[in-house]
């Protein structure tokens, strides 16, 4: 059966690979793109709704009926806001959506994007591992027919881009390097995408997919 398909953060480098992703694939019926502006794509299957408030989707409960999969993905760089702002968009955000979907439609999966280090014991000092452990500690525990968190390393861009500050400039000159370490620190951005598409449409019985578990799943570093 076609499933249903929400991504939240369509506009990044992983939610893009995902959207194009389900559009292509012929078992996704729907795909449900929630923006803060019409990005301009068109698709027979593509329907964005234009989010004017991350925490109340109200208006939007008869959209997120027989939803199938959740593929969120939104994000902030640690220091580009302030502390208040990166704990709302880390973790009020993606909670206030998991509710919403979860009231219409609790046997959807949800995937979320999370991040190497996330600390479920919330007894970290660092506000990265801390905010990451309490958004899936609270998405786990709504529900779900499943819930899975997918915690990257260091996303290589497939699609060269822009990097958002010179440790990610730095980053992708070592890449090559980081690379033949081995699969615990590094993923290429197709891969995280392709692992969280395929635990999305197949289920899988890990929650917690490291850095190792989604180059092992996508076939590919």
């Amino acid at each position: 059966m076609a499933k249903k398909v929400i991504i939240a953060g369509a506009s990044g480098m992983i939610g893009g690979i995902l959207l194009d992703l389900c559009l292509k694939d012929d078992h996704v019926s729907e795909v449900i793109s929630l923006v803060r502006k019409s990005s301009g794509v068109l698709h027979p299957k593509l329907k964005e709704l234009v989010v004017a408030d991350f925490i109340n989707y109200e208006a939007f409960n008869s959209d997120f009926k027989d939803v199938g999969i959740v593929f969120y993905c939104v994000g902030v760089y640690t220091g580009a806001v302030p502390r208040d702002v990166f704990r709302k968009i880390t973790v009020d955000y993606p909670v206030a959506l998991g509710k919403a979907i979860y009231a219409s439609s609790p046997g959807a999966r949800f995937c979320l994007l999370s991040g190497q280090g996330a600390d479920r014991s919330e007894k970290s000092r660092i506000m990265f591992a801390k905010d990451k452990g309490a958004a899936e500690n609270q998405l786990s525990g709504m529900g779900f027919k499943s819930f899975h968190a997918f915690r990257p390393g260091y996303i290589y861009p497939v699609t060269k881009r822009k990097e958002p500050n010179f440790t990610y400039r730095l980053m992708r000159v070592l890449y090559p390097g980081v690379r033949l370490m081995g699969k615990k620190f590094s993923v290429k951005s197709t891969a995280l995408a392709k692992a969280m598409f395929l635990t999305g449409m197949n289920g899988s019985d890990l929650e917690i997919f490291e850095n190792r578990d989604i180059v092992r799943l996508a076939g590919e570093s």
